[in-house]
């Protein structure tokens, strides 16, 4: 069995492995980080350790919400890790920007001491939409236990709005200067959102505290985009052949990855150009193709790949009725809600994209994307929907992954299956009461106001598609022609 990856292994690597360009005891920590799970790992954290070749300020600190089993992994490997990039003659790359991974609950203090630090000029989050701890409405939702205990209890938080709550309470106390508060997760105007919710749980306590938030803090758009498979025994062992070491927990992705970030002054305190990442005006342009272009066409993919029998995305983009759907969806009926101007050409991303999906190096499962569905349709697909009913556009492709995913929830409750969902509870029940009749089912579906808007609910032209999918689609997951026809 190889030696573990370790500061004392690392020189063992074999040739060819791409290790730190840095000292990494002469870093310091100026960056802290919520939710180290693998997208951070293989994306920002990506972008940290190649800062770190010519600006030692930007070790992380990684902060674990909830799970300690990344840091359990980890900590024995001085927080080193493997980055794999799923391409032809990509070395697998030794990330060490991880310079601690603090577990929020057992160590609070420790978690505000790196929040309250003079060093720490950047917060970054990946935490899935279900941590903002959102409403329907997208606001900060007061009724949620979360927010509850953390306004009850402000020097022990559950959520990150509560430990970026007291934390700013305790910089802006102790004079410090404010810094960036970056979301990086898929929320539609992400840096907004997170200084609205933010604001509102600051405010419950302090209207002094809730101004300079708002004045001083922040709060950039963004958008970050690169398909993360989940690790999986097979990487874990290709990294080791690779890298002549044993890795707990390496990463892998794509080759392509991309970071957005609005064009603020508190932001320009790294080069970042000097890595790749982009500074903008306009972050929408880039989120809105992402989110509507991409993540809804993985959506679809997911939910009618799955109840088709697939298993992985390029696998479902073999599928031909399946892979023109989304292609035709993209181009017909989502594209026309976008306006790329001078900025993204919105038919070379599209294509891009479904060259993407059809990697078959990148084995990114169908199942983990299906995950929180009912926190990633109301941004990913439920706003183009919207608009298409409101501009008499057609329905019938965009309620497609909408009756999907209602399928998705049935079979899983019919065969006492879990669910993936900060609603998979109620999600069940529902999925229970089902009968297979078509209005019947969506109808009780559709009624669930932490996902569809009463606009949508109550739309007949809306209720009609949704239930034409759901019946179509049966069981099986069954395609109608004429869907996979352009226009």
């Amino acid at each position: 069995m190889p030696l573990r990856l370790s500061e004392r292994t690392l020189g063992q690597a074999q040739p060819g492995t791409a290790c730190p360009g840095y000292v990494r005891a002469a870093c310091r920590v100026g960056w802290v980080h919520f939710g180290p799970g693998a997208f951070h790992r293989a994306h920002q954290a990506y972008y940290a350790d190649r800062l770190l070749e010519h600006d030692p300020r930007w070790a992380i600190s990684a902060v674990a919400l909830h799970s300690a089993d990344v840091r359990a992994a980890l900590a024995p490997q001085d927080y080193l890790y493997s980055l794999a990039e799923l391409g032809p003659g990509a070395p697998v790359r030794i990330i060490g920007a991880l310079r601690e991974i603090l577990a929020a609950t057992r160590e609070p203090g420790a978690v505000f001491a790196r929040l309250e630090s003079p060093d720490t000029r950047l917060i970054t989050l990946t935490v899935t939409e279900k941590g903002y701890c959102l409403d329907a409405d997208g606001g900060l939702d007061m009724a949620h236990p979360d927010v509850q205990h953390d306004l009850s209890v402000p020097d022990h938080p559950r959520s990150v709005i509560g430990f970026l709550a007291e934390g700013l309470r305790r910089r802006h106390a102790s004079g410090q200067a404010p810094c960036a508060v970056v979301s990086c997760d898929n929320l539609a105007e992400n840096g907004p959102t997170l200084r609205a919710a933010v604001s509102a749980f600051a405010a419950q306590r302090s209207g002094e505290l809730a101004r300079w938030i708002e004045r001083e803090v922040a709060f950039p758009r963004t958008m970050v985009d690169s398909i993360t498979p989940a690790t999986d025994a097979a990487l874990r062992e290709r990294v080791a052949q690779s890298i002549g070491l044993m890795d707990a927990w390496p990463v892998q992705r794509e080759m392509f990855t991309q970071w957005v970030i609005e064009d603020v002054p508190q932001v320009r305190v790294a080069d970042w150009a000097s890595v790749g990442v982009q500074l903008t005006n306009d972050v929408g342009v880039y989120e809105r193709a992402k989110l509507r272009l991409l993540n809804a066409a993985h959506s679809t993919l997911a939910y009618v790949g799955l109840l088709r029998g697939h298993t992985t995305v390029a696998e479902a983009m073999s599928d031909a009725p399946l892979a023109r759907l989304v292609e035709h969806l993209m181009r017909a009926d989502i594209a026309p809600s976008l306006t790329g101007g001078a900025v993204i050409d919105i038919d070379a991303y599209i294509e891009a994209t479904l060259g993407r999906f059809r990697n078959r190096s990148v084995r990114h499962q169908l199942a983990q994307i299906a995950w929180d569905g009912s926190k990633k349709l109301p941004v990913r697909l439920l706003p183009t929907l919207a608009e298409a009913l409101a501009a008499g556009r057609p329905l019938e492709r965009l309620a497609v992954p909408v009756a999907a995913w209602i399928r998705f929830i049935v079979a899983r409750a019919r065969a006492g299956g879990e669910l993936t969902d900060p609603l998979a509870e109620q999600l069940l029940a529902l999925g229970r009461e089902c009968t297979g009749d078509p209005r019947g089912d969506v109808a009780r579906f559709l009624a669930l106001q932490a996902v569809f808007s009463a606009q949508l609910a109550a739309a007949p032209a809306c209720v009609r598609a949704v239930s034409e999918a759901y019946r179509a689609l049966g069981a099986a997951g069954a395609i109608a022609p004429r869907l996979c026809a352009a226009g």
